[in-house]
């Protein structure tokens, strides 16, 4: 009977190899119109903040979806931009759930190297030939890589390993406050339930080819306080000439006294009354993580990355890393208040608006933490003040032991990587929607290859890499292969 049985286990995974063998050769071949495939997607702008291109952007999505293989890819309405319920039954034995986001950031093209919407390949120092545009790493460079695999795949003649459940949504870049729409949806839930977890394609490796699995998601809080001299009842009620400042109140002056109060005053962190009473410490085993990241990542890296010389208060490298895993945050994203043009203009504005993000960790809940904001505005005289949620959600937590986490760290590990393991990422995503109630699903990223400029000017992902430590596109759609091979298992 044992004879039996090794012989039936080395007969499957002969047949397996024989499976990747022949959808690796279609990686390669397939290459050109991989990347064509991911420039008609950054060649379409989806920016929810500005209300661009959402409708065009869901349609491509959809067709990009039926491209690869969907049965099933339909378009869901929400109160805001639409999103998307996609199915790929292989008739396999497993199913795995994919997130995907097909809406990006905003762009200022004055501040490009290269047209953000044309997607062009250029040449990068250190790094080979990338394509760059808006998007491209965030995320429609991974998502195209992933559906490259698919292609992959079918043009080898084989079926997918998995079964396949798949939502996306257009607001992930506004903090995603519609999303929770499509995933209760009855059908929907009903078709995740049965996923052993749902993962985000990510370009996952650093300029130094080191991959970091993350093991959660910090939740985020997106918002406007708005100060007007109308609400207020002081100030004007109008821009004013300047000259009355010795006589009126500022609305400007009062929202930056509102300001102060949110943070220490040394602005370093926060100081809302209650905001993080319930927020849980590392544990002992991701304390274990911080130490590993701290000899094994680079700090004169991380400042060079981020253009900075010092961390706040000054702490060590090993603290450093243990505050962006396990501290909330208030963060200004940006002031507008009065005139911003060329030259002076002496008015004494009506009206200041701060735009800000509030990182939650867990056991924080966004409902929570907003409560505790305008509690704390009214507390220290600053009810008037106008808060408008424009977005946001809560933390989210995976375990180490989870199938979706080993087989990331098994793929890696087969590529001859060993992955730092992370408490969670510093940003966030709406993955509190599987890991919460009632799916409970173990939800992460994944994926080889690199890009970097999210959010920035020059956004690029790596297509033919010249350094030897990273992936180029091909090897990141390989990896996409190999990750749902080994899911299957």
């Amino acid at each position: 009977m044992k004879t039996l049985c090794l012989f039936l286990a080395l007969s499957l995974a002969a047949e397996a190899n024989s499976d990747l063998d022949a959808v690796y050769a279609q990686i390669p071949r397939r290459h050109d119109e991989a990347v064509q495939r991911l420039q008609r997607w950054i060649r379409q702008p989806t920016i929810a903040a500005e209300n661009l291109g959402s409708e065009e952007g869901v349609k491509l999505a959809l067709n990009l979806l039926r491209e690869a293989g969907f049965q099933r890819a339909e378009r869901i309405p929400t109160d805001g931009k639409p999103g998307i319920f996609a199915t790929l039954d292989a008739g396999a034995p497993r199913c795995a759930g994919v997130y995907f986001m097909y809406d990006v950031k905003q762009v200022d093209p004055n501040e490009w190297s290269s047209p953000p919407w044309e997607g062009r390949i250029v040449d990068k120092p250190g790094f080979g030939k990338v394509l760059m545009g808006r998007g491209a790493v965030n995320q429609k460079g991974p998502e195209a890589a992933f559906l490259a695999a698919l292609h992959a795949i079918g043009g080898a003649g084989r079926k997918l390993p998995v079964n396949l459940v798949l939502v996306a949504e257009g607001e992930e870049e506004i903090g995603s406050p519609h999303f929770y729409q499509v995933v209760q949806k009855p059908e929907v839930q009903s078709a995740l339930a049965h996923c052993i977890g749902v993962f985000m394609p990510s370009a996952a490796q650093g300029p130094d080819g080191q991959v970091t699995v993350t093991l959660g998601a910090k939740g985020v809080i997106e918002l406007e306080l708005v100060s007007s001299g109308e609400r207020w009842g002081r100030g004007p009620a109008k821009d004013i000439h300047s000259g009355n400042r010795a006589r009126v109140d500022s609305p400007a002056f009062h929202l930056v006294q509102a300001l102060a109060t949110l943070v220490t005053p040394d602005g370093a962190d926060p100081a809302i009354d209650g905001f993080a009473d319930k927020a849980r410490g590392l544990s002992p085993e991701q304390e274990a993580m911080i130490d590993a990241a701290a000899k094994r990542e680079s700090e004169a890296d991380a400042k060079k990355q981020f253009g900075v010389s010092h961390w706040s208060h000054d702490v060590s490298w090993r603290d450093a890393l243990a505050r962006l895993a396990s501290r909330p945050t208030v963060n200004i994203e940006g002031l507008v208040g009065g005139y911003t043009g060329p030259g002076g203009k002496t008015v004494l504005p009506h009206r200041a608006v701060a735009k800000l993000d509030l990182r939650l960790v867990p056991d924080m809940t966004a409902a929570e933490a907003l409560a505790a904001l305008k509690a704390h505005l009214a507390k220290h005289g600053f009810g008037d003040i106008e808060v408008n949620m424009t977005g946001g959600y809560d933390p989210n937590s995976t375990s180490p032991e989870s199938g979706l986490i080993r087989a990331q760290v098994a793929t890696y590990k087969r590529e001859g990587i060993d992955p730092l393991l992370w408490p969670r990422s510093p940003g966030s995503w709406p993955g509190y929607l599987f890991t919460g109630a009632p799916l409970k699903l173990a939800a992460g990223h994944f994926g080889l290859g690199h890009g970097s400029g999210a959010h920035a000017p020059d956004e690029y992902y790596v297509i033919e890499s010249s350094n030897p430590k990273i992936q180029g596109y091909d090897g990141a759609v390989r990896s996409f292969v190999d990750y749902l091979y080994e899911l299957a298992r």
